[in-house]
């Protein structure tokens, strides 16, 4: 269950990203129905059908058939938004308010090094062979 609500909320997500909304979505049965009327009427493929209601054929279609004006009204992914987005940074220079860190040099040592005090060390713990 929680496998198939993540998907739908990553769906949700997409689309939002991509500027469908459920609008569009609802309205999606008009544009195959319009597509197919394309079709038959003008004999359209899908790429020429999008070319015209969405592309670069589409003044000159609006312009043409000015009597399927409020069939176009209704084809999804009509709307027109534009996002923008402002970042604003402030710099305030303010010389007092800035206080540099002073940093102080610990003479304290944590580390003490004693030297072995062992027998072995003393003798040495590699030693050659004494006595063949």
């Amino acid at each position: 269950m929680n496998k198939i609500i993540t998907i739908a909320l990553s769906f949700f997500v997409l689309l939002q990203s991509l500027g469908i909304g459920l609008c569009d979505v609802s309205q999606i049965d008009e544009f195959f129905e319009h597509a197919q009327y394309h079709s038959e009427q003008y004999g359209d493929n899908v790429i020429v059908f999008i070319s015209k209601h969405y592309g670069e054929l589409k003044a000159s279609h609006e312009k043409d058939h000015q009597e399927e004006k409020e069939d176009h009204e209704q084809l999804p992914f009509q709307h027109h938004s534009h996002f923008s987005s402002v970042a604003a940074i402030v710099l305030n220079k303010q010389a007092d308010g800035l206080r540099t860190i002073e940093v102080s040099e610990s003479r304290l040592h944590n580390f003490f090094y004693q030297a072995p005090s062992s027998s072995l060390h003393s003798e040495g713990i590699l030693q050659p062979p004494r006595h063949s």
